[in-house]
């Protein structure tokens, strides 16, 4: 069976004409794209690409399949504002969310759901921000719950609409017993310590060298890890310093020998937003639940 996801890939590359393009337009890459087309290939059993120079364009049998995609998705897009226009919100609400936001907001507001939406269905799937936004452009989900540091702005996806959800302050994670944590951390204090950071690539590890770099010094990153819970527990063995979202305190919890304090170099906030691409009586149930 073909895949609706990878269908709607197909007819952007018809619009777009390169990978590139519709990797833009979709928030994802181009070899995440590329993956989805040639799956989509193999799907369908027949060549629907072929080598044009050192581009690639459609083949006669890509070219119908397209036509036949206009009419699916649209048919599907029909059946699902037919299914969730009602004023009841009900049926599945499918929800992409990171870790720390899904303990803290999805999870009190599934609960809530239950009682005063009945017939709604939550269904969540973990992601982080990127791979997040990529489903909901892709249509594999309804609602994705992201984040974005102040020192990596971002702007919307085409498409796509964003509600503030909230905003909470960037803390440092010290030993408690280190002489810089008795009250707000200069960084530059710190420009000799060990650092844990996020995974390269990911926005958690750009965060940290932008912060540092603000303060005038390159982080020794000897560490990273992407689960706070392993970050600050790396902390109370004495293996770095680490930057945490407040939050992390109230949802993880700060072990002994660890704290938390505020940075007095430089301000960075988490802003948490709800982003949706259509919004439904059970999606915006939803997002009141969130905000609730």
């Amino acid at each position: 069976m073909l895949d609706p996801a990878r269908l709607r890939l197909l007819r952007e590359f018809a619009e777009y004409g390169t990978m590139t393009a519709v990797a833009d337009v979709c928030g994802m890459t181009s070899s995440a794209v590329s993956q989805q087309l040639a799956t989509l290939e193999r799907e369908a059993g027949v060549p629907l690409f072929e080598r044009a120079g050192r581009r690639v364009r459609l083949t006669a049998e890509g070219r119908r399949l397209v036509g036949h995609a206009h009419i699916v998705l649209n048919a599907l897009d029909a059946a699902e504002e037919d299914l969730r226009s009602a004023p009841t919100p009900r049926g599945p609400v499918r929800v992409a969310c990171f870790a720390t936001a899904a303990v803290h907001r999805l999870l009190p507001a599934i609960a809530v759901a239950r009682t005063r939406h009945p017939e709604l269905n939550v269904i969540v799937y973990e992601l982080e921000p990127r791979p997040a936004i990529e489903a909901l452009r892709g249509g594999s989900c309804d609602l994705a719950i992201t984040f974005v540091y102040s020192l990596i702005p971002e702007d919307v996806p085409p498409g796509v609409s964003r509600r503030l959800l909230g905003a909470e302050p960037i803390m440092i994670a010290l030993p408690a017993g280190h002489p810089g944590a008795t009250g707000a951390v200069d960084l530059r204090v710190l420009r000799e310590e060990p650092w844990i950071a996020g995974s390269q690539g990911t926005t958690d590890h750009e965060m940290l060298h932008r912060a540092c770099g603000l303060a005038g010094f390159r982080p020794n990153v000897i560490h990273t890890a992407d689960d706070y819970a392993l970050v600050l527990r790396m902390v109370r063995e004495g293996l770095g310093a680490g930057l945490v979202p407040e939050l992390v305190s109230t949802v993880v919890g700060v072990p002994d020998g660890v704290v938390l304090r505020p940075i007095s170099t430089v301000e960075i906030t988490r802003t948490t937003h709800a982003l949706v691409r259509t919004v439904t009586p059970a999606v915006n149930a939803m997002i009141e639940l969130l905000l609730s």
